[in-house]
């Protein structure tokens, strides 16, 4: 018969369980941004149910109050996710579960195991995303779960502020072997497992539909899509086109790209010119698969990577995690001279019960022109020389948006242009598309590279001419030449976004921001960006020639048996015992005299008493000895004591 255990409390664990709280507090704060409301409120009542059940003595949820807790948590995650495997599922659960741990902690073993269960969680973190901040994160968290750990080991005469320092003292001893296999560890191209990644997170950046005012809210953020550096010098705003999907069909509100598929002869229809340009993208995770290279690519590193049947670059699997790679694009390029007549037929096509308006007008356009080149010129100069206005908060459109826009608000931001024009060329019979991606970017002074921002997202059309192929026309810059010439960012610094909704900061946050983005630049580039190419140039750099994971290993033994040698030899020297002073090593001669042995905690008056009693020396020298010895440990005159002593052992025949 199985004995049920006590479910009742006695206070044993109220001084502790501040400490433990405290841990799982901390190694749950990255996580509460991606968690459930229901989980984090969860883990807080938990918290303030067990402290409250300890402080007042009272009883333990029973076991079955625990299971069904446990059964419905775990119904709660599936629901929430879908799933039970995987960083956000695997976190949630993990998170749930401790929470529930601590209806059932009665000892401070239990404790224990939820201190592991808070490092785990810790370590779990990184596997969504490794910030500049991770590291000072991870490091304060280790500390504060290590000084909880102690204290709870060492019991109530172990003060907070000696735990803290201990557990500080143990994290730098362990420092040189970290650094070390961090840096010789052989480094893979791809890693040993698989994580699937959290699912429930948002997208980021643009997404494969757009509809009137979806780039204009996407604008007013100021979070990095990605980093450039170029081999040579940054070319102008009017030129950074970050080429990115593109759109080919409209329902007569929304327009919408196709599919990714591979295309590799379509790139052979690409004809370069002039000079090109080298650079490195460090492209921040979207979860989507389009990867973004400056107008036109010709070659790329990242790896399945393919350029698509619009020559957009797309990669097979969703970019998940932040990637760099190089590209080499030209400026000056003619793409798909020739287009057969099912794609012309494709790129002309325009819903025939919508934006009735400007389906007409773009007609009586384009006869009045007399050529497609003129008619395109026609439409530009419409939208410069008439009222239109550029702006980040355009009115609502409603139905026939297109046509709304054209005659009534005349307000919109760049995919309200880059949608009129495209369907005024369409409805002209001229095969049109829209590409969205970003254009401009900011120089960072401090890092000598170019930032990509989500308030750089743009929308521009091209369309197909006869004998030249797809050939770009932002309509933007008809409406808003400053917006192309300066980039979105520096024209708000020249005063011209005020009335787009663009705000310039001040100069001290200016450089603050630069500051802060050239250390995560850094950070991305020799921390995350740590990879075989970068390991093997750094081990050729310490002197090893053609270095290979065989290598590296031996190394890194080498290197790991010296730390730990150094640092056992240094803790050795640190926690040595004391030298003994002149009183003692006087003391154990005279020990030595008697013939007899201290027994282990004996003191010197209890010696006294048995070499007295075995009659070993006169009772008198053995008191004048203890007595001294007495003196000189303990008393104020300890010279002159130890000079007693001395004489004392002169004494003895």
């Amino acid at each position: 018969m199985i004995k049920a255990q006590p479910r009742g409390t006695d206070g044993r664990l109220l001084s502790s369980l501040p400490w433990t709280l405290g841990a799982l507090g901390v190694s749950l704060a990255p996580h509460v941004l991606y968690l459930p409301v229901w989980i984090s409120a969860a883990f807080l009542v938990c918290g303030l149910w067990r402290y409250a059940i300890e402080k007042r003595r009272q009883m333990l949820p029973s076991r079955w109050v625990r299971g069904a807790l446990a059964l419905l948590c775990f119904l709660g995650v599936l629901g929430t996710y879908s799933s039970v495997s995987g960083v956000g599922p695997g976190s949630a659960l993990l998170a749930i579960m401790a929470s529930l741990k601590l209806l059932e902690t009665r000892r401070r073993r239990d404790q224990f195991v939820l201190l592991f269960i808070s490092i785990f969680l810790v370590m779990s973190s990184l596997l969504r995303e490794q910030y500049l901040w991770s590291l000072p994160y991870l490091l304060i968290g280790t500390l504060i779960i290590m000084t909880a750990w102690l204290q709870m080991s060492a019991g109530a005469s172990q003060t907070a502020r000696r735990s803290f320092s201990t557990g500080g003292r143990l994290l730098l001893y362990a420092a040189p072997l970290a650094i070390a296999m961090w840096i010789l560890f052989p480094r893979l191209a791809s890693p040993f497992w698989a994580v699937p990644i959290d699912s429930s997170r948002a997208k980021t950046g643009l997404s494969d539909t757009m509809s009137p005012g979806d780039i204009s809210s996407l604008s007013q953020s100021d979070e990095v899509a990605f980093r450039v550096r170029f081999d040579g010098d940054i070319p102008e705003p009017r030129d950074r086109y970050w080429r990115g999907l593109v759109m080919t069909k409209f329902n007569g509100r929304s327009w919408q790209g196709s599919e990714p598929q591979d295309a590799r002869l379509r790139a052979d229809e690409i004809e370069y010119a002039g000079d090109a340009f080298s650079y490195e993208v460090t492209l921040e995770p979207t979860q989507q698969q389009w990867v973004f290279a400056m107008d036109m690519p010709r070659e790329w590193s990242l790896s399945r990577t393919l350029m698509g049947p619009q020559q957009q670059l797309w990669r097979i699997t969703p970019i998940e995690q932040r990637v760099a790679y190089n590209v080499v694009s030209y400026p000056s390029y003619r793409a798909q001279a020739s287009l057969a007549k099912l794609f012309r037929g494709w790129y002309t096509a325009v819903p025939e019960n919508s934006n009735k308006r400007t389906a007409e007008l773009a007609r009586s356009m384009h006869e009045l022109a007399g050529s497609d080149a003129a008619f395109i010129d026609a439409v530009l100069a419409k939208f410069n020389n008439e009222e239109y206005f550029y702006t980040l908060q355009p009115p609502a459109l409603g139905s026939n948006p297109v046509d709304r826009f054209l005659f009534d608000t005349r307000q919109g931001f760049c995919e309200h242009y880059a949608s009129a024009f495209a369907v005024m060329m369409r409805s002209a019979g001229i095969p049109a598309r829209i590409v969205l991606g970003y254009h401009g970017g900011e120089i960072n002074p401090m890092g000598g590279h170019l930032i990509v921002r989500q308030s750089d997202a743009h929308a521009w059309t091209e369309v197909w001419l006869e004998g030249k192929g797809w050939r770009r026309v932002d309509p933007t810059a008809a409406v808003a030449p400053e917006r192309i010439e300066y980039g979105a960012r520096d024209a708000a610094f020249e005063g011209f976004g005020e009335s787009w909704g663009f705000n310039a900061p001040t100069e001290l946050l200016q450089n603050l921001t630069m500051a802060w983005d050239v250390l995560n630049a850094n950070w991305n580039d020799w921390i995350l960006g740590y990879g075989p190419d970068k390991q093997n140039s750094f081990m050729k750099w310490l002197g090893m020639e053609d270095p290979d994971w065989r290598k590296m290993l031996l190394s890194l033994v080498i290197i790991v048996i010296v730390l730990i040698l150094a640092i056992s030899g240094f803790m050795m020297l640190r926690n040595r015992p004391p030298k003994k002073d002149r009183a003692s090593r006087l003391y154990l001669k005279f020990v030595k005299r008697t013939g007899l042995e201290l027994q282990i905690g004996e003191t010197a008056q209890k010696f006294s008493k048995r070499a007295a009693a075995e009659n070993k020396l006169p009772k008198e020298t053995i008191d004048a000895v203890t007595n001294a010895y007495l003196e000189a440990r303990y008393g104020v005159r300890e010279d002159a004591a130890v000079i007693r002593l001395n004489d004392a052992l002169r004494s003895i025949p």
